[in-house]
């Protein structure tokens, strides 16, 4: 770890996050949920909210994945995503899903279509594995945002958009 220049868990807790919060909503796969947990620890996202039937830490799947970032990223359990995004709102949140609807802003327009800085606070909100982001939850939320793709398949596993949209935020908001 030295030797890659890499802080400890407990410098993690302590250092300057990006002000995002990453909602789970309702994902099944633990190696999915142990993925956005190591993709969060990469780029210091603030916390996760995990909601529905998300399984917790600790636990092994989320582990295998997270290699330990579920100790260094801060996360919450909802029973409800529904909760959450309304309370995420009330703190003051802006809230995007994840998520390919009317209207949804492409990733790659990002930076052209909101203007956020490091003293906003966001969050974002990925769906189920098969279902994606619930209806009631895109209601709420303040905009919904798309990946661009251009092969035969409509979606991706929400590890690698995951991966491909906290990168994105990460470069707009990081001090």
């Amino acid at each position: 770890m030295e030797e890659l220049n890499r802080i400890s868990v407990q410098e993690f807790k302590e250092v300057e996050k990006i002000p995002l919060t990453v909602v789970l909503d309702n994902v099944r796969s633990q190696n999915n949920i142990g993925s956005v947990f190591r993709t969060s620890d990469a780029f210091r996202v603030e916390r996760i909210c995990l909601c529905g039937i998300c399984s917790t830490p600790p636990h092994r799947d989320i582990h295998k994945t997270a290699l330990g970032a579920e100790d260094s990223v801060d996360w919450t359990y909802f029973e409800d995503s529904v909760a959450c995004v309304q309370s995420l709102k009330e703190q003051g949140y802006k809230v995007y899903a994840i998520e390919q609807v009317d209207d949804s802003i492409k990733l790659d327009k990002l930076s052209q279509s909101l203007t956020l800085d490091a003293k906003d606070k966001v969050a974002i909100v990925f769906g189920n594995e098969v279902e994606g982001v619930m209806d009631e939850v895109i209601a709420l939320c303040d905009g919904s945002i798309e990946i661009p793709q251009f092969g035969t398949k409509h979606s991706l596993n929400i590890s690698c958009a995951a991966a491909i949209v906290l990168w994105e935020f990460f470069q707009l908001l990081k001090k």
